[in-house]
């Protein structure tokens, strides 16, 4: 079975030259405070800003076989057509390698349900990662809804970013109750959510666990800490088909770890605290069926 990285960010190259004076120019003050912030402790950037190059070097080098490319709960409708229109060059030049999930902002309305369309057509096949919470849209508002609906209509899985509640403060932090997330799942059962970052300990706000529900393993050492803890209670809790191997990157997920590389020091934590038999599932099979990778 494959290893699949569910869960990558990449931008475009005018994006990467100049991370901050992007965001400044196009209006992102959000994703600048999350992104381009240097780390108090150290001095040194949060993540990279790699290039698709460096991305498929990376990839070689850990053993990972495919990447899943998320999108970003952009601010503005142009910078999601921005960045659905690389992930249409990403795919079309290495589609053995990668996929890519569409970004959207609801609220531009009948713009937003064209460039779904649009990024439809260019290959694109999921919706995320999606933040109404960080977006400023209303769980009711039927834009956002309307959005979900297409999603189910297409078969699309669609990620969303989820908050820890009791996670330490950071620049850019948004609050996205839990109970906001079993409402989603009840609310359109014919869509298949994907809740990142191990969906915020979903499972500790009670309740039977939503059928329509993942959750991926995105930043987990930066979030939850790098033992077994988080991978036992999350397997178990959600069940072994349920959770998908993802690490964020670009994000540095060991700052503390001089020498420790995102990609394989994040594929051998999961090794570690997975058993044979469920590694299968969750480093490559249960995305593999999810997105119909083959």
């Amino acid at each position: 079975m494959p290893v699949i990285d569910a869960h990558v960010h990449l931008y475009p190259p005018e994006v990467n030259r100049d991370p901050a004076g992007w965001a400044a120019a196009h209006a992102e003050p959000q994703w600048a405070q999350m992104c381009t912030r240097l780390r108090k402790a150290s001095g040194r950037p949060v993540q990279g800003f790699p290039s698709i190059e460096s991305l498929l070097r990376d990839l070689d080098a850990a053993g990972v076989d495919r990447a899943v490319l998320l999108g970003w709960y952009w601010e503005n409708h142009a910078s999601c057509v921005t960045q659905n229109r690389f992930y249409a060059e990403c795919v079309r030049a290495h589609p053995d390698r990668l996929a890519a999930f569409a970004s959207v902002h609801p609220a531009a309305g009948e713009a937003a349900m064209a460039e779904l369309h649009r990024a439809r057509d260019d290959g694109l096949q999921g919706l995320g990662e999606l933040s109404p919470h960080s977006q400023g849209i209303a769980l009711a508002d039927d834009r956002f809804q309307s959005v979900l609906r297409l999603a189910g209509d297409w078969n699309w899985p669609v990620n969303l970013h989820v908050t820890e509640p009791e996670g330490r403060a950071y620049p850019g932090r948004v609050e996205t109750p839990l109970a906001d997330f079993y409402h989603l799942a009840a609310a359109f059962p014919h869509v298949r959510f994907i809740l990142a970052h191990w969906g915020g300990r979903l499972w500790r706000a009670g309740g039977a666990w939503p059928e329509n529900v993942w959750v991926d393993t995105a930043a987990s050492p930066l979030l939850y800490g790098a033992g077994a803890e988080i991978w036992a209670a999350g397997v178990s809790a959600v069940g072994p088909e349920r959770v998908i191997w993802g690490s964020d990157y670009p994000l540095v997920l060991y700052p503390q770890a001089a020498g420790a590389e995102t990609l394989p020091g994040f594929l051998a934590e999961a090794r570690a605290h997975l058993t044979l038999e469920v590694q299968a599932g969750v480093l490559g099979g249960n995305a593999a069926r999810l997105l119909g990778l083959g």
